[in-house]
Order: C-alpha cells, then sequence, then structure tokens
C-alpha cells in the first residue's frame, strides 16, 4: 500500500459518519437511501460521504437494475491494521510496563 492510500483511507475514516456509514455495510449492502436513513442530513451530503469512501476504495457502488447497493471492501481497513500493527510491540511493552509498576505499588511482585 503506498502512503498516499494509507492518507486518503485514515483521511476518509476521520469522519464519524463515515465510520458509521461502514459499519452499517459490514452488515451487508445497502442503498444510499437505506445508508442515509439514520442521519439528519441531505442525500448530497450522504453522496458526498459514499464519494470519500468510494475514493479511498473502502467502498463499491454496483448497479443492479434500478438498485445501485453499496459494499464495503476490506482491503484498505486490512492494509490499515497491517500499518498499525507495526507498532503493537510499542503499546504491548507499555502496558507490560504498567502492569510491573502497579505489581510494585500494590506489593504483588
Amino acid at each position: 500500500m503506498t502512503t498516499d492510500q494509507l492518507s486518503r483511507t485514515f483521511s476518509a475514516l476521520a469522519d464519524p459518519t463515515r465510520r458509521a456509514i461502514l459499519a452499517r455495510l459490514s452488515a451487508g449492502e445497502a442503498t444510499v437511501n437505506e445508508l442515509a436513513e439514520p442521519f439528519t442530513m441531505s442525500l448530497p451530503a450522504v453522496s458526498r460521504h459514499l464519494k470519500v469512501l468510494e475514493q479511498a476504495g473502502l467502498i463499491t457502488r454496483g448497479r443492479t437494475r434500478q438498485w445501485r447497493p453499496c459494499r464495503l471492501e476490506a482491503k484498505p481497513l486490512e492494509d490499515v491494521a497491517d500499518w498499525v500493527a507495526t507498532y503493537r510491540q510499542f503499546w504491548d511493552g507499555g502496558f507490560d510496563r504498567l502492569e510491573d509498576h502497579l505489581r510494585r505499588l500494590t506489593g504483588d511482585a
């Protein structure tokens, strides 16, 4: 994954509306109208959010007759998870040090 793609993915994920849309799509395909239901925004505003998600590769839009379903694409999320995993050793080590410190404080060491 290129840094530019990773930046687009993180940028798309930065918005809570877009994260909510992705959460809904994790349950299955949905139309724009279905995705717009829980929000108090216009259909064009939801469409703009969908465009950002599509440009980041997080969703695709299909066409079946009159129905245009949106579908979640997991690959960019896998790439983000892989990128974050490279830093896991740092926070795991921090938790281990915190646990050791708490044991010393409580006399359990």
